[in-house]
């Protein structure tokens, strides 16, 4: 697998898109962290799959906006919580914080199990549209990433990457120059002189 991240060329309408997204992944996260934390206090064991049953089943509908966005966005901020718990259970990491605006503002969207292709300069992403990149790319990936740094959104993902075979290297040959012969070379062939062939 290999990782690309590349910066996003968006018009105004497109920035504002792509920042209620992020803005949608972090009230996600934050709603689920929160839930989290209580179903603990309360002694149940809470994971990502429940969160997003009580969220699509109850929490969701009360809030007429999250229609107009991607509801991949919620599903993969929950999955993103789960992983972060699980860092943390392990000692890989520490206990999840609640995220801030502004900060580390970013959401994941896939294409419903279908690829995602990315070729050239414009690209159709799910739900998000149409947008371009500064440079081009070619990559067939199953989801991506949008992240802003310093007012800037870049595009990342991760995709199947099938190296070009190097041509075979020609083979090289040693050669000894001599009196009696022409030269002999380092495989064993022998080149005999253009005077003892012709015998003068």
């Amino acid at each position: 697998m290999k990782s690309i991240r590349i910066k996003l060329k968006l018009n105004n309408k497109q920035k504002t898109l792509i920042a209620q997204h992020a803005g949608y992944s972090r009230w996600c996260y934050n709603w689920g962290l929160s839930l989290w934390n209580a179903a603990y206090r309360d002694g149940y064991q809470p994971n990502a799959r429940k969160l997003r049953e009580v969220f699509t089943n109850y929490t969701k509908p009360l809030y007429p906006w999250m229609k107009n966005l991607s509801s991949k966005v919620y599903q993969y901020a929950f999955i993103n919580l789960g992983e972060a718990f699980k860092r943390f259970f392990q000692g890989l990491g520490k206990y999840p914080r609640f995220k801030k605006k502004g900060k580390h503002d970013s959401f994941t969207i896939d294409n419903c199990g279908k690829p995602i292709e990315l070729n050239g300069w414009n690209h159709k992403l799910p739900f998000i549209g149409v947008i371009r990149t500064y440079e081009p790319i070619e990559a067939t990936t199953k989801k991506i990433t949008i992240s802003r740094q310093a007012g800037d959104w870049y595009l990342s993902c991760s995709y199947q990457f099938t190296p070009t075979p190097t041509p075979k290297k020609t083979e090289i040959v040693g050669v000894d120059l001599g009196v009696k012969t022409l030269a002999t070379l380092s495989d064993g062939k022998v080149m005999t002189s253009v005077k003892s062939s012709s015998n003068i």
